[in-house]
This record gives C-alpha cells, sequence and structure tokens, in this order.
C-alpha cells in the first residue's frame, strides 16, 4: 500500500461517491466499512448520511436513476448507473437510501397531505400518464377532485391547483351552479356549458370540477299576507311540474308552498301584499284574470268586502279601496252610465246621467261611472248661485232658499273684470260686502255676486243681454244676474290732479270736497301757483232713471270740473296786476268761477254742482318774483322797527329832561349847609369806593386813628 493511501471509516447509513480514474466512473460506497481508498480514486463526495424518510412522509429526487422491472438498479456498458436526467421522483421508502452520482434532493422531506372532510384537492394532469391498478390513464391539462378525508400521494405528474371546501346548503337555501363544459353530473343529468341549475338538498355539496358556483340562493318566506310575484325569462316546468311559457307570470302563494326558492329560469319580480276590504269597503279591479288564468283585458270587475285577496299579475285597482258611499239626507251622487245595462227597470244607455238621493248606502255597479258627490246649497235671501242648463246652455241665479243641481244643471264661474275683482276684495276686506268669500277675500265665482252700496252713493249696472243700464241709490244691496257687469269709474286723483287715479264702482253724490293746484300769470307776467279747495253735490232725481243715467255720462267728473274752473281762474287772474290779484284775491277768483252774484257753477251733462271755492295757499312760482316779494317785506319790516325805535329814543329823552328840570328846581329851593354838605359830599365819596377792595380798611378807621394821635 503506498503512502498516501487514505482509509475512511463509514459509520451504519452513511455514504462516500468514490471516482475511478482509470475507469472515469463514480460510485457508491455505502458503510458500516472501512474503506482504504486506492491510488487510482478519488473521494469526490465526503461521508454523508444517508436519506430518512419517515413513515407519511415523501421527498422529490431530481435526476433519478433509472432501474428495471424488478427494481434493479440500470447500469452502462462503463459500469456507471443511469439517470433519468430533468425527471423526478417521489420516494417514500422507509428505508435509508443513498444518494447517487447525479441525483439530488429537491427540496426537503416533506409530510404527505391530509385532506379534511368536506374539503377536496384540485389536480391538474402536466403529462400524461397512466395507473396500473387502477387502469386509468390521464391526459396533460385533466384535472379531477382528490376528496377528502384521506392522504394525498404526490405524483410528479400530477400538480395540485387549490384546496376546494364544500359548500354548506342550509334551510331554506340553495346552490346556483353553472357547467363549464358538458358533462354528467353526480345525479346523471347531462348538463350543457354555461348551463345552469339548482341545488336544493339540505348539507353539504361538493362542487366539481367543471362546475361553477355563481351564489347561494335565498327562499322566499311565503305568508297569509304575502305572495311572490314571479315571471319566467325562458319556458320551463318549474317544481311544481307545472309548464311555463316565456313571458308568462304568475304569483306563488302560501296555499302552494311555505317557501318558495326562485329557479333559474323564475325572475323575481317583486311581493305583493294581501288585498283586505271590510264590510264597509269594495274595490273595482280592472282586466281582472279568470280563475284558468287568462286575463279579460278591457273588463272590470267589482269586489266588495269582507273579502281578502290578492291582485293576480295584469290586475289593478281603479282608484284604490273606496269606502262605501254614504248619503245623508241633503246629499247625492251624480251618476253617468258608462255601458247599456238595466238598473232595476230602468234601462240605462251609455252617457245617461241621473242621481242617487240619500239617506242610502251606494255601491256603484261596474257600468256606473260616479261623477260627484253634490250637496244642497242652502241659500239666505241675500244669497244666490249661477245655475247652467247643460242641455240649453242657459245661464239662470237661483237664491233664497235651498236648492239641489238636477243631472244635467251645473254651477257656472261668473268671471269679471280685473278692476272689478280687486274693487269688490277690497270692499270685502273691509266691509264684508261680498258674498261668496273666503276669510281672505277670494271669490267664490259661481256665488251670486253681491254689493252693499253706501249710503249717498249710486251704482250702475250694465245688463249686456238686454242692452240696457239702470242705476240703483244707496244703502241698498244688489245682486248681480248672469249678463250684468258694474260700470266702473276712473276718476283724476291726487293733488295736482292726474287722470285714472282712482277706480271706484260706487259714485258718492256729495258734498265732497276736492283739492287741485293752478299755475296763473297776471297781467304784469307775474306767475303764482294757486291751491284751492272745492265743495261739490250732485243734484239727481232719485226716482227718474234718465236723471239718474246722467251721473254716469261723464267717466272722469272731477277732472272735467278741475279742467273747468282752471281755465276760468287763469282767464280772470291774467287780466288783473299782481299788486290787485294780492289785495283781493278771493273775491277774484270766486268771481271767476261763479260769476257776478251768483254762488254755485252748475254742470248739466251730469247735473254736479260747485257750491263754493275756497284758496289754501298762493306761492309765486318764479324764483326772481318770489325773492322781490321777500325784499319787499323786509324792507317793510325794517322800517317799521327802525320808526318804532325813534319814537321810543324821543320818548326816553323828553323824560330825561323832565326829570332833570324837577331836580334844578329842587336844587334852588334848598339852603346851605357847609359842615352837613362836606359830611354828605365826604360819605358820598366813601359810598362810591368799591366795596371789594382787599385788605383795605374802611377810610373812616383811618381817621379816627388820626385824630388820636
Amino acid at each position: 500500500m503506498s503512502e498516501r493511501s487514505q482509509v475512511i471509516r463509514l459509520k451504519p447509513f452513511h455514504y462516500i461517491h468514490v471516482l475511478d480514474n482509470n475507469t472515469n466512473v463514480t460510485r457508491v460506497v455505502v458503510g458500516p466499512l472501512t474503506y482504504t481508498v486506492l491510488d487510482h480514486e478519488t473521494v469526490i463526495q465526503s461521508a454523508s448520511q444517508m436519506i430518512l424518510v419517515p413513515p407519511r412522509s415523501y421527498c422529490v429526487i431530481s435526476n433519478p436513476v433509472q432501474r428495471s422491472d424488478n427494481g434493479e438498479l440500470v447500469y452502462d456498458n462503463h459500469g456507471q448507473v443511469k439517470l433519468r436526467h430533468g425527471d423526478e421522483e417521489i420516494r417514500q421508502s422507509t428505508q435509508p437510501f443513498p444518494l447517487y452520482p447525479g441525483e439530488k434532493l429537491y427540496g426537503k422531506v416533506s409530510p404527505l397531505q391530509v385532506v379534511a372532510p368536506l374539503t377536496a384537492l384540485k389536480l391538474r394532469c402536466i403529462r400524461d400518464f397512466q395507473v396500473k391498478e387502477k387502469e386509468e390513464s390521464y391526459s396533460a391539462g385533466e384535472e379531477w377532485l382528490f376528496s377528502g378525508p384521506g392522504t394525498y400521494i404526490p405524483r410528479v405528474e400530477v400538480q395540485i391547483v387549490e384546496i376546494v371546501r364544500a359548500n354548506i346548503i342550509g334551510p331554506n337555501e340553495a346552490l346556483r351552479l353553472r357547467a363549464k363544459k358538458e358533462f354528467v353530473d353526480s345525479k346523471g343529468n347531462s348538463r350543457k356549458t354555461a348551463e345552469e341549475w339548482l341545488v336544493r338538498e339540505e348539507g353539504a355539496y361538493l362542487p366539481g370540477v367543471v362546475e361553477e358556483v355563481v351564489q347561494v340562493v335565498q327562499a322566499v318566506i311565503l305568508t297569509d299576507k304575502k305572495a311572490i310575484h314571479l315571471r319566467a325569462s325562458r319556458t320551463f316546468t318549474d317544481v311544481h311540474k307545472k309548464e311555463r311559457k316565456a313571458g308568462e307570470e304568475w304569483l306563488v302563494t302560501k296555499a302552494e308552498a311555505e317557501r318558495h326558492i326562485p329557479d333559474i329560469y323564475e325572475v323575481v319580480v317583486g311581493e305583493v301584499n294581501i288585498t283586505t276590504l271590510n264590510s264597509r269597503q269594495y274595490c273595482v279591479v280592472l282586466d281582472p284574470v279568470s280563475p284558468v288564468g287568462k286575463p279579460a283585458f278591457g273588463t272590470r270587475e267589482r269586489r266588495k268586502g269582507e273579502i281578502s285577496f290578492f291582485l293576480k299579475p295584469g290586475e289593478r285597482l281603479e282608484a284604490g279601496i273606496q269606502n262605501v258611499h254614504v248619503l245623508e239626507t241633503q246629499e247625492a251622487l251624480l251618476l253617468r252610465a258608462r255601458e247599456e245595462f238595466l238598473d232595476g227597470n230602468t234601462k240605462r244607455a251609455p252617457g245617461d246621467r241621473w242621481m242617487v238621493y240619500g239617506p242610502i248606502d251606494y255601491i256603484p255597479v261596474v257600468e256606473v261611472e260616479i261623477l260627484e258627490k253634490r250637496k244642497a246649497i242652502p241659500l239666505d235671501i241675500n244669497e244666490g248661485v249661477y245655475i247652467r242648463d247643460m242641455k240649453t246652455g242657459r245661464v239662470r241665479s237661483h237664491s233664497g232658499e235651498t236648492y239641489m243641481l238636477s243631472p244635467y244643471e251645473e254651477l257656472w264661474p261668473k268671471d269679471l273684470p280685473t278692476v272689478v275683482e280687486e274693487l269688490l276684495t277690497k270692499d270685502a276686506d273691509q266691509s264684508s260686502g261680498i258674498s261668496g268669500g273666503s276669510a281672505s277675500g277670494a271669490r267664490d265665482k259661481t256665488r251670486v255676486v253681491t254689493y252693499r252700496i253706501p249710503n249717498n252713493a249710486a251704482v250702475q249696472i250694465y245688463d249686456y243681454k238686454a242692452k240696457k243700464a239702470r242705476v240703483v241709490f244707496g244703502p241698498d244691496l244688489i245682486m248681480l244676474g248672469p249678463e250684468d257687469q258694474f260700470t266702473v269709474l276712473s276718476l283724476a286723483g291726487n293733488t295736482p290732479k292726474e287722470p285714472n287715479k282712482l277706480n271706484v264702482i260706487a259714485l258718492l253724490l256729495g258734498p265732497r270736497f276736492s283739492t287741485d293746484v293752478v299755475v296763473v300769470e297776471t297781467a304784469d307776467h307775474a306767475r303764482l301757483s294757486l291751491k284751492l279747495s272745492y265743495n261739490w253735490v250732485f243734484e239727481v232725481e232719485r226716482g227718474s232713471q234718465e236723471s239718474a243715467a246722467q251721473l254716469f255720462s261723464v267717466p272722469d267728473f272731477i277732472g272735467d270740473f278741475c279742467k273747468a274752473i282752471a281755465s276760468r281762474v287763469r282767464g280772470n287772474v291774467a287780466q288783473q296786476s299782481f299788486d290787485n290779484f294780492h289785495k283781493s284775491s278771493a273775491d277774484i277768483i270766486r268771481k271767476a268761477v261763479f260769476g257776478d252774484g251768483k254762488n254755485r257753477f252748475h254742470f248739466k251733462a251730469n247735473n254736479l254742482v260747485i257750491t263754493n271755492v275756497d284758496i289754501q295757499s298762493v306761492e309765486p312760482v318764479d324764483s326772481r318774483t318770489r325773492d322781490a316779494l321777500q325784499k319787499s317785506i323786509q324792507l317793510a319790516i325794517e322800517i317799521t322797527t327802525k320808526s318804532q325805535e325813534a319814537g321810543a329814543r324821543q320818548e326816553a329823552e323828553r323824560r330825561e329832561q323832565a326829570a332833570r328840570g324837577r331836580l334844578e328846581r329842587q336844587k334852588s329851593k334848598m339852603k346851605p349847609m357847609p359842615n352837613v354838605l362836606k359830611k354828605a359830599s365826604f360819605n358820598f365819596k366813601l359810598n362810591q369806593l368799591p366795596s371789594n377792595l382787599p385788605d383795605r380798611p374802611p377810610p373812616r378807621r383811618k381817621l379816627v386813628r388820626r385824630r388820636q394821635k
């Protein structure tokens, strides 16, 4: 043995790879063994432990060795073990084994996968293979399930795609499935691609490889008060073994099933609640469905309580659930026949109108249409309504007693001009002078228009049918007929007067007064603004309609008489000078209006009489005239003030002179007294000294001290 020989002691379950340099063949040496490495041999892999696969475990070997049918290794001509390059092998050997040259352990030793109950492994074949024990062959791309409980033994030809879990179908539930391709399901039913069906059995359901779970369908719980409305999307046979045509609609009630799971071809339109009628209710069903399920389009069916029913598809209520019509003594129902029918012993033609009078409980038949419910209209002596006959078209008014319209009569609304409506509404708000009005003053057009004429006023009413007018004097209450209209006067207003400022219905007869502003110009071109007030009154014979009609012959009598008076005043003042007009303005204006020796101005057109004219103010219009007049007034005031000051000054001087004369006379009568005069003069001087001199002793005390010294 050479000195370079190497001795290797291999433990049990250990191995080495030895390369024979002469043949270039690598072999496996397995322990327990003491191995002497020869000169032509090389150890290319040191001692390694064999691979031990525990029970229920496996490992993956890459590039595994080839074996014969009896399990022996296959060698080539040179004695080298043949490998399946690029292939893999799964081994579950319970005995440790070495890795031959070229073999590799892929990953690590892993436990076998345990498939739990209600789960499965979705497997896919990645290359063709055949199971000899079961005589089954699989093609690449084929998929199947390995259902639990069980232990899955992997194969290199099979790939695990996913873990599939069973769907739990509870009570009142169903599983909706879709086929991915054509196959035969577990119950032997042939399914086509994209076909859908329901699995209704309660419990766990494990969908197959070609079955796709669409959704879990919940059952609809049906009660005595709720049904479900369904529609067929295609022709099929439902769970109750009834054939349903495409587009057919039907109801499922509790009488058929307590719960209903909508089928694949059943579309839930909605839920239908039960309709319940008591003994005082009824309804009309349009397009009712016959017991055989055929709808009678265009017909009606009356149903009255007590009853409960579900409206079938296509049926609908006309005007909902209605109460029995209870009519009192003064009430009635206006009816009209929809079609020809026999009403007791009376034959009704389509369009006939009649009334049912109370007291009665009335439920109409399907051939009858209720137009309206009418009540007797109670009317006082000052109240009325306008009634139109539908057959003749004649309109009349009725007042003074309770009235019930006949079948071919209706209330007629009387329209008034907008100006009249506003005036009546205003008067109604102030004095409630219009009948048929609400609290806000709105007029009921079907009520007779009444108007309270104020005292000492007149209203003209024109009858368009008779083409005749009449005048009514107040105080009185008038009621307009269907063809009557008020005559509206549009009078001038404001100061100065502006036309169309006041709209009135009642013409006040007076005495009243109006005020206007007139601009005049004197002979010396002095422009003055006169504010005049006129007293006026209408002189009319109340018993004569001809005389009364003259009151409304002049639409704007205020504007007319103001213009007439203003023209007279302007003409007369234009002949007077400013000084003359300023001195005797009242006489000039009265003479201009009334004339010489008169005290009234009479308008024959409408018997209007102006009884008095009063001047409220006179103001110059021209600013220069106004300034000159103001200067003359100020100058007169200054002259008067100065003359009064001069007289007062002269009177003061006269009194002063008289006082001096009396003083001199008194001095001349007195005798001279030197000492007394000196003492008096000294005291007078002391008294003239100021009394508020600071720290200055009285002069008398100083004289006394000097005398003592």
